[in-house]
C-alpha cells in the first residue's frame, strides 16, 4: 500500500512537539504585546489618539519609568494572542488529527506597533491527501474567526465616540487603521449614525481588527498560504495560476493604495507559487466546498485596500 493510502488510525503518531521554543517565545511575546497595549490602554483612557507620540511607537522606557501601567496591557495583549493562538492551535489540532508531525504555535515578538509579528506552525510531514490539505488549511482561519468575532463585539461596543474637540486631534496620528467592511459594519450597529472618523477604537477592537487583518492575509489565495491550501485542495490545476495572480494583484496594490503588501508579494515568492504535489485519495465533498465559499467571503469583507495609512 502506498504511504499515502495508510488510513489515519494505523499511521504513527508523532510524539508531543518541544516547548523548547514555544514557550520561550510565547512568554516574551506577551510581554512585548502587554507593553503596547498598556499604553494604548493609556491613550483610551484618556480620550487621547493611539500612535500619536514617540512612547506610543516605543513605550518600554514609558512602561519601566510607569510600571503600574504595565497591567492594563492585559486587555489588548490577552486578546490579541488569543486570537493569534485560536488560529495556530487550529492548524496544530487539525495535524494531530490527521498525525503529522508539527511544531507547537510560535510566536515572533515585535517591539513596537503591536508587540508581535505573528505566530506560526511548522508542519514536519508531507500531506497524505488534499482533505488533510483543506482541513488543516481552514481550521486555524476558522478558529480565529470564531475567537475573533466575539471581541470585536465587546470591544466596538466599549470603544469611544469622539467630541467635535477631540477629532481634529485624533485625525494628526502618525498611524490610522483602515476599516474593511465587516469592521465598518460593527461600527454602524453599534454607534449607528456615528461618522467611522469619529470613533476610537478601544484596545480589544484593535486586538480583534488585527486578527481580521491576519485572517484576511491567511486566506489569499496563493502559495502555500491558508487560503493557497485551500485553493490548491479544491482546484490543484487552477493553484499555480492564481498564485501568480495574487501575486501580481498585491504588487498593484502596493503601487496604487498600501506598500506593505509590497512585502507580501514578496513573501508569497518566497514561499514558492508552487504547491507541492498531494494525491487526491477520496473526494472533498460538498461540505467543504461550502466551507471554501464561506472562507472566500470573509477574505471578501475583511480585505482592505489601505489597512494602514498615516
Amino acid at each position: 500500500m502506498p504511504w499515502w493510502q495508510v488510513p489515519r488510525t494505523e499511521r504513527w503518531r508523532p510524539p508531543w512537539p518541544s516547548w523548547t521554543w514555544a514557550a520561550p517565545l510565547f512568554v516574551v511575546t506577551l510581554i512585548t504585546t502587554t507593553v503596547i497595549g498598556a499604553r494604548l490602554q493609556f491613550d483610551f483612557a484618556r480620550g487621547l489618539p493611539a500612535y500619536y507620540t514617540n512612547n506610543d511607537l516605543w513605550p518600554f522606557g514609558w512602561v519601566w519609568r510607569h510600571p503600574a501601567e504595565f497591567w492594563t496591557g492585559f486587555a489588548f495583549s490577552l486578546a490579541l494572542m488569543a486570537i493569534l493562538l485560536a488560529h495556530e492551535l487550529g492548524h496544530f489540532l487539525a495535524c494531530r488529527y490527521y498525525r503529522l508531525d508539527s511544531t507547537l504555535p510560535l510566536f515572533m515578538p515585535a517591539p513596537t506597533l503591536i508587540g508581535t509579528l505573528g505566530a506560526f506552525i511548522k508542519i514536519k510531514a508531507p500531506f497524505h491527501d488534499r482533505r488533510e490539505v483543506f482541513d488543516i488549511g481552514i481550521a486555524g482561519p476558522l478558529a480565529g474567526l470564531a475567537l475573533t468575532l466575539p471581541l470585536l463585539w465587546y470591544g466596538m461596543a466599549h470603544s469611544q465616540v469622539l467630541t467635535a474637540a477631540q477629532a481634529p486631534l485624533f485625525q494628526h496620528q502618525f498611524l490610522h487603521f483602515g476599516w474593511p467592511p465587516l469592521v465598518a459594519w460593527f461600527a454602524a450597529w453599534l454607534h449607528p449614525g456615528v461618522p467611522l472618523s469619529l470613533i476610537a477604537l478601544s484596545p480589544i477592537a484593535r486586538a480583534a481588527w488585527l486578527g481580521l487583518f491576519v485572517t484576511m492575509l491567511n486566506l489569499i489565495p496563493g502559495a502555500q498560504l491558508d487560503g493557497g491550501h485551500i485553493l490548491y485542495a479544491l482546484l490543484p490545476r487552477l493553484h499555480r495560476g492564481i498564485s501568480w495572480i495574487a501575486m501580481l494583484a498585491l504588487f498593484a496594490a502596493g503601487w496604487f493604495y498600501w506598500p506593505g503588501w509590497y512585502f507580501f508579494a514578496v513573501f508569497i515568492a518566497v514561499m514558492r507559487v508552487r504547491h507541492p504535489f498531494v494525491p487526491e485519495v477520496a473526494p472533498l465533498g460538498r461540505g467543504r466546498a461550502a466551507l471554501a465559499i464561506l472562507c472566500l467571503l470573509v477574505f471578501v469583507v475583511t480585505f482592505v485596500p489601505m489597512p494602514l495609512f498615516t
